[in-house]
């Protein structure tokens, strides 16, 4: 394994020590390293593996993006920026869920960078991973424990990222990200 890759890794681990996953509560660590392997089913790029390791050490950890810099690298930091939200706001996530996932798309629409929507089509779909398996267990109360407990928003959230990410339809994780989206929110649109 790749230096980087591995301490990214090891990095990561101890950022999320603790973190629990919302629906499943087994440890936060398995969904980065998830987000890992399905990047490496897209390209053999390390940074991007590295950053798909790291891309929940800013948001949900509270980790400087300049140490991440530091530590991995002015690529590998652009990339976990790319998949972080802005938290500062004082308000409750809840409240300013539809901004930041505007100000997220937004960026993710206008991005040329491919280890950007490589990196972002493994987290997206590790998490509809994760929405499938609980709403398979536990139905729609799933959505209760998010920020944006409305169905319709999440699959608008999830469409959306499908349609910018549609230069990797080839891939079959963005097969698999497609299937999973209609699984869990229907049929609906398809663009």
């Amino acid at each position: 394994m790749n230096h980087l890759l591995t301490e990214a890794i090891i990095f990561a681990a101890k950022a999320h020590e603790g973190q629990m996953r919302k629906f499943s509560k087994t440890p936060y660590i398995l969904h980065p390293l998830e987000v890992a392997g399905i990047i490496a089913t897209m390209t053999d790029d390390q940074k991007v593996m590295a950053a798909g390791v790291l891309h929940d050490v800013i948001e949900d950890c509270g980790v400087d993006p300049a140490i991440i810099k530091e530590k991995f690298g002015a690529r590998v930091a652009a990339l976990v920026q790319s998949d972080s939200e802005d938290r500062i706001d004082p308000r409750p996530p809840a409240e300013t869920w539809m901004e930041r996932k505007s100000d997220s798309l937004l960026m993710l629409k206008h991005t040329k960078d491919m280890g950007v929507k490589i990196m972002w089509m493994g987290d997206k779909l590790s998490n509809m991973r994760s929405f499938y398996r609980a709403c398979n267990e536990h139905g729609n109360e799933i959505w209760q424990v998010l920020n944006q407990k409305d169905p319709s928003m999440q699959a608008w959230y999830y469409r959306t990222i499908a349609e910018y990410l549609s230069d990797l339809k080839d891939t079959l994780a963005y097969k698999e990200y497609i299937f999973l989206i209609n699984e869990v929110f229907g049929q609906g649109e398809q663009k």
